[in-house]
């Protein structure tokens, strides 16, 4: 608990909200990213919506491969977000991919 404390209070926090439609397997909007002591949304807005592409192309590319559990979608966009954040700021903030199944 205290090393995710400290890394929430270092690097900040990144929550990527993804909507499925379970029976057809697509993506029903795009990802919602919303960051709370990351960055100051106003002034990254170009990084906001790059982050968001990455996002999507995560999970789509997920979907078309026919994998719509929430294990690997969950991983693909923590993972892609990870390294994209990552080269573009220099930070590691936490990532929590919410999948929701509608």
């Amino acid at each position: 608990v205290l090393r995710d404390r400290k890394q929430l209070s270092e690097s900040g926090l990144i929550s990527v909200v993804v909507a499925i439609d379970k029976g057809g397997c697509i993506m029903v909007s795009n990802p919602e990213l919303t960051t709370r002591g990351f960055i100051y949304v106003k002034n990254n807005e170009t990084l906001i919506n790059e982050s968001i592409e990455v996002a999507a192309q995560a999970v789509q590319r997920c979907l078309d491969k026919g994998s719509s559990d929430f294990n690997t979608l969950k991983n693909a966009l923590r993972n892609d977000l990870r390294g994209f954040i990552y080269k573009k700021t220099k930070r590691n903030p936490m990532i929590l991919p919410v999948v929701l199944y509608v």
